[in-house]
């Protein structure tokens, strides 16, 4: 919600101490109000009493005005004859003389005598109840609606003949002389009930609370009972405002209707003296929240300011920049700005030890990969800015693990170290790093490749002077490979690979420098992704397999086939086994790939011994695998399923690469009854020591002599000689690349045993075999030579001609 501390911590006390003024307040409100109450109460009852005593003393006083008057003999005569005159007389005479309101007679009949009869006509019925109930009744007697306090006296001439009735008015007048006497400027009113209709009512001139709802509220507590005979002041809410009212239950003369004494006074009025007190209050209470929140800010500024400060820091290490905070103080934040500078010291050693660890090599202590990544991709922008290329240079020492291996790890790191510390001294103002474990890399800007060529040159006649190693010297012979930026890359990110890639390149040309040759490279990631595209060829069925007949030439018919793989690719089309075998040698799918065909090849097997042919099957198996023998366990179990013979052709070199597990997995193919063949002979660095050693049972002759074989004795003479060495071994002999009529004749005379080639038949699907097969067996000729074995053919027999 609050973004800064600062505002947080003036929010939090200006918060606190508002809400303790705020219980404060109410705390003194509620006890100055209470106070007021209480006040407000004594002073109600004390009125009340008060007025007791004058209701008392004003009884007291009619009493005794209405027995003078009934004792009167010539006012009991007057009342005996019926003297209506004289009644009259007497009654207003002494109405006056004690300051009554109404005087009037009662007789034993309920006629009334004196006064406005009209008005009076309840009033005998009320005395007449009354006179039931005692002999002089006295109380609140509503007339017109107006409530009196009234006394009656009975009338004895002898016998008792009526009942002198006076009247005092309770209407403002009496009642502002019971406020004149209370000590609080309360209201007063005398509140009377009709008996006919039940409703309360106060007399004309009655002011405040006791009139309208007041009034109403009022006659509905005391319908309710709410209130009794002893007084009590009771809280009362009404629209004006909240008030104490005292109500005191009057006797009604008749015990009828009732009558109530109501004595109101307004909170509002006794809080009034309190305001000035309670205004104060507040004020103080505003002024001190206004400095306690600019208290606040100032304190939790001076707070947060080193925070701050810290905080500022904290962004400056986290986006790698320097930073240190200033101690101003020995408190806590003092000493938590004295740690932070400790860490923030101890990240920055820490990060220059980690940025030299990984910008160095940790064996010769010469600038990385990575430093010299860095160092071209600060270069790149000058060099183009000034119409230069930018070179990268990769040296690798010829023969590095070899070398390595004869003077061990750490004098190779430090043969490394020498080689690169020279290159740097002839280099001062170019990078230069260790690029792999015998590879050194320098960046450098020229204008013409010819003239990276030349440096290149200088740098390896002087680097390839013996280097002194203790008391040993090591020569040291380089091969250079050569990248320059735009020419061979898009970008610089790329440039030391290709150097590197260069390198290989001049190595397996024998070539001391090179330049990078995208032809030659190729494209890695159409190869990766090619490999791919393989697994899903072998799942999806795009790789499959065609069979190539081998041709008896003693039994004069096909008794063998050679399975060759092939792939239909749905977005390049077919693509050739030159190009995919390879890479999949180098990523390591072809296990998967050998698996694959040896599958199809002994399910094809099968299909044609169904059909009535029985032919041995044989499959390729790539050098790589020789060695492997997970592999070699995984064919011997698929073998146990074949239907025929199977013979897998292993080429020479791969078998010369790793003699002792090939001759291992060899020994277990020949045992299992798996024919072993030896394919492409000549072809490699043949050794008779180890065609001595090999279970093999097949000797294939390389194409490439068979082809040639017609035009020229040496090579018809090596073919001849072969297929004598191999009969001497106790080997078959198969002649691959048979495309003439000629070879073929050649051949047999020679004592060949098998030939293979596109005059016996192509390499065809399963089906084409079988009507291949079913032709060959009812004796139509099978041997077609393919349209571009004809000029080999005619070749050969015009040389024929020749000798």
């Amino acid at each position: 919600m609050f973004r800064h501390l600062r505002t947080k911590l003036t929010v939090l006390y200006a918060g606190l101490f508002g809400v303790a003024l705020l219980l404060i307040s109410v705390a003194v409100w509620a006890g100055v109000s209470a106070n007021a109450r209480t006040v407000v109460r004594g002073e109600l009852v004390s009125s009340g009493t008060v007025f007791d005593r004058l209701w008392a003393l004003r009884a007291d006083e009619l009493q005794s005005g209405a027995g003078l008057l009934s004792r009167d003999f010539g006012f009991r005569e007057a009342i005996a004859s019926r003297d209506e005159a004289t009644i009259r007389s007497a009654l207003e005479n002494l109405r006056v003389r004690l300051g009554i309101d109404m005087a009037f007679v009662v007789n034993v009949d309920g006629r009334v005598t004196g006064g406005e009869r009209a008005s009076l006509k309840d009033a005998g019925e009320q005395i007449t109840q009354a006179v039931g109930q005692e002999d002089s009744p006295s109380g609140v007697m509503v007339i017109a609606g107006v409530p009196y306090q009234t006394i009656a006296t009975p009338i004895l001439s002898p016998t008792l003949v009526g009942w002198v009735v006076f009247a005092a008015r309770l209407d403002a007048r009496e009642m502002n002389a019971l406020e004149r006497l209370s000590a609080i400027p309360l209201d007063a009113a005398v509140l009377g009930r009709n008996k006919r209709n039940g409703a309360w009512s106060a007399p004309p001139g009655a002011s405040g609370l006791v009139n309208g709802s007041a009034s109403r509220g009022l006659a509905r507590m005391i319908d309710a009972g709410l209130l009794t005979r002893t007084p009590e002041a009771r809280d009362f809410k009404d629209p004006a405002g909240d008030t104490l009212t005292l109500v005191k239950p009057l006797k009604s003369i008749d015990g009828g209707a009732p009558a109530a004494l109501l004595l109101s006074y307004p909170m509002a009025r006794a809080m009034a003296p309190y305001e000035p007190l309670l205004a104060m209050i507040a004020l103080t209470g505003l002024a001190g929240l206004i400095l306690l929140v600019i208290g606040s800010w100032m304190l939790a500024r001076s707070v947060t300011r080193p925070i701050s400060a810290l905080d500022e820091a904290v962004q400056r290490v986290r986006r790698g920049e320097e930073a240190a905070v200033e101690v101003t103080a020995p408190d806590e934040m003092g000493r938590l700005a004295e740690s932070f500078n400790a860490m923030a010291a101890e990240i920055r050693e820490r990060e220059r030890r980690i940025t030299d660890l990984a910008l160095h090599d940790a064996e010769t202590g010469l600038p990385n990969r990575r430093a010299l990544d860095n160092a071209i991709q600060a270069m790149a922008p000058k060099a183009m800015a000034d119409g230069e290329k930018l070179v990268v240079l990769a040296l690798a020492v010829d023969r590095f693990t070899q070398v390595r291996g004869a003077i061990g790890y750490a004098l190779a790191g430090t043969l490394m170290a020498e080689v690169g510390s020279a290159l740097r001294r002839l280099r001062p103002g170019d990078p230069v790093a260790r690029l792999a474990n015998g590879v050194l890399g320098v960046a450098f800007r020229v204008r013409e490749i010819d003239e990276a060529l030349r440096v290149a040159a200088h740098l390896q006649h002087v680097l390839e002077a013996p280097v002194r190693l203790g008391d040993n010297s090591v020569d040291v012979t380089l091969t250079g490979g050569l990248a320059a930026y735009p020419d061979h890359a898009e970008s610089p990110e790329g440039l030391i690979n290709l150097a590197a890639v260069a390198a290989d390149q001049a190595r397996s040309d024998h070539q001391k420098t090179a330049v990078f040759d995208a032809k030659a490279y190729g494209d890695p990631a159409a190869k990766l992704s090619l490999m791919s595209e393989m697994l899903s060829g072998i799942a999806n069925g795009d790789i499959y397999i065609h069979l190539q007949p081998k041709y008896d030439l003693r039994r004069q018919r096909t008794t063998g086939a050679e399975a060759l793989v092939r792939w239909r690719h749905p977005v390049r089309g077919m693509v050739s086994p030159d190009e995919f075998i390879p890479m999949a040698e180098e990523t390591g799918h072809i296990r998967t790939l050998t698996t694959h065909v040896l599958s199809l090849a002994i399910a094809q097997q099968g299909e044609l011994k169904a059909a009535g042919h029985d032919l041995a099957v044989s499959v390729n198996l790539s050098g790589r695998l020789v060695g492997d023998a997970e592999l070699a366990q995984e064919m011997l179990d698929m073998a146990k399923g074949a239907s025929g013979e199977l013979c897998l052709e292993i080429t020479e070199t791969a078998v010369i690469a790793n003699p002792a597990r090939a001759l291992e997995h060899i020994e277990r193919f020949a045992a299992a009854g798996i024919k072993i063949s030896i394919d492409d002979y000549g072809s490699g660095l043949s050794s008779l020591a180890y065609l001595k050693q090999m279970r093999a049972h097949e000797l294939k002759i390389d194409k490439a002599f068979v082809i040639s074989m017609a035009e020229g004795h040496k090579d018809a003479l090596l073919v001849r000689s072969t297929v004598e060495l191999a009969h001497s071994l106790g080997m078959q002999i198969t002649a691959e690349g048979v495309e003439t009529p000629t070879a073929l004749a050649l051949l047999t005379a020679m004592g060949c045993d098998l030939a293979q080639g596109y005059f016996i038949a192509r390499p065809m699907m399963l089906a084409d075999l079988l009507l291949f097969l079913e032709r060959e067996a009812e004796g139509s000729p099978t041997h077609r030579p393919p349209p571009e074995a004809k000029q080999t053919a005619a070749r050969s027999r015009a040389h024929a001609g020749q000798g």
